[in-house]
Formats: C-alpha cells, structure tokens, sequence
C-alpha cells in the first residue's frame, strides 16, 4: 500500500500515513486525463463569438456592374465575402462549446492525476494549517519549511470558517487553493506541487470533513520512528463524497 509523510508546519516528520489504493493506486491514463481537461476548458468557454453574413452586414442591393462586357469578373454584389466590408463566409456563431464527460470519466481521471502526483513525489501531506489571523508572512515560512516552490496547490477540506486559510495564501500568485469536493483534474495536473492538509486527504478518500480545519478528524498510521507496534491503521476510503474523486 503506497504511504507518504505527514509533516508538521516546520518540515519535520510528524507520521507516516498509508494511501487509499483505489484513489492513489489507480492506473495512470494520459488519454483519458487528457480528455476530461480539454472538457473542463471547453465548458469555460463563454460561445457568445460571432460574425455576419452576407445577408446581415449593410450595403448591396443591386448588381455592381453588368454581366458582360467590361472585362472584369462577373459580380452579383458588392457584399460579398470577397468584397472589402462584406459578410463573412463559414465564420464563428454563438455555441456552446460543452462537451460530454460522465461522472465515471472524472472519477478515473482525477484518479489518474493523483496517482500520477504521488509517484512524481507532488504531493506533500501538512498534519494541519491554522492561523490565528491572516498572515501572509507566516504563510509563506511554512512554505519554504516545506521546501515548496513553483506552481503550488493547496487543498483545503472545506471553506474555513474565519477565512484566515484562505486570506494568508491568496495572496502568493503561485498558490492556488481549493477544496477536496472540488478538487479538478486540470488543478493537480498543472500544480509543481499539490500540499493537502489531514483532513483534506481523508474528505478525497472518502471520509466526511467534519466541521472547520482545525477540529477535522484525523487518523494515520505512525512511523517506525515514534510508534511502537499496534498502532491503528485508518479504514481506506470507498467512496469519495463529492466532487470526482468518489
């Protein structure tokens, strides 16, 4: 079963915790990441581009020229797609650009992308984040504690409840935070580093987040380094309870 370090807000080794193998184990699938990103972006897409036609821009209404006899190509109107200030020909119109994708599709993505994250060693596991008060600064030691850098995602369990999560990172342009019922496969495949919190890790597996980030159950296997034998191993998760992981 494939395991990762818990670590504390200053880098030190807190845990070891074993992974859900049906979410961290899955088979890795290019084409079908691949798939389900291009969806993601499509759906973004507003389709509200268009162009005229011929028969919408102004002008026309009679022949520039006769048929015959002036040695020039034979023209039937002068807004014509050829013509300077005419319609345009097979351009764009308004469409929805969404395209199809089951639940079943986004599940073994997502899946894919954090199986693809762990075996990368993207994904760091933090034991808990929490802030008296917004702080940017302290925001960004734990960070280099964690020796992160690049494009980093942060995956919360839930909305806080005070914000002060949330308002200490937004302001770093290379952090992008977001929630495990959310989490998307574009997020965790275009991240340098994807940093999950306890709780956030049990909601992906499957386990309900329960109340704010600093009262979230937790439970994780010790390490051979501070545990002794007999430890209680957590129940891999079953069933995700939202978003595209369950």
């Amino acid at each position: 079963m494939a395991t990762v370090q818990v670590l504390d807000r200053a880098g030190t080794k807190v845990t070891e915790r074993e992974l859900a193998p049906e979410v961290f184990e899955a088979r890795v699938s290019v084409p079908l990441m691949h798939q389900v990103v291009v969806a993601g972006m499509a759906s973004l897409r507003r389709g509200t581009h268009s162009t005229k036609t011929r028969a919408e821009v102004s002008g026309g209404g009679r022949k520039p020229w006769r048929q015959k006899g002036t040695g020039r190509a034979r023209q039937g109107s002068n807004r014509s797609p050829q013509w300077s200030g005419g319609g345009v020909a097979h351009g764009p119109r308004p469409r929805s650009h969404d395209m199809r994708v089951n639940k079943k599709m986004k599940r073994g993505a997502l899946r894919s992308a954090l199986t693809d994250a762990l075996q990368s060693d993207k994904l760091v596991v933090v034991d808990e984040l929490r802030f008296e008060a917004p702080r940017t600064k302290e925001a960004a030691e734990i960070l280099r504690a964690l020796e992160l850098s690049g494009r980093i995602l942060l995956v919360l369990p839930e909305p806080t409840t005070d914000g002060a999560i949330e308002k200490s990172f937004r302001n770093m342009p290379e952090i992008r935070i977001t929630y495990a019922k959310s989490l998307g496969v574009y997020e965790v495949v275009a991240a340098d580093r994807v940093l999950f919190t306890q709780a956030a890790l049990d909601a992906v597996e499957g386990a309900p987040a329960k109340g704010s980030e600093a009262s979230a159950p937790r439970e994780s296997v010790p390490s051979t380094d501070d545990a002794g034998a007999g430890a209680p191993e957590p129940a891999a998760g079953a069933n995700h309870t939202g978003g595209e992981v369950g």
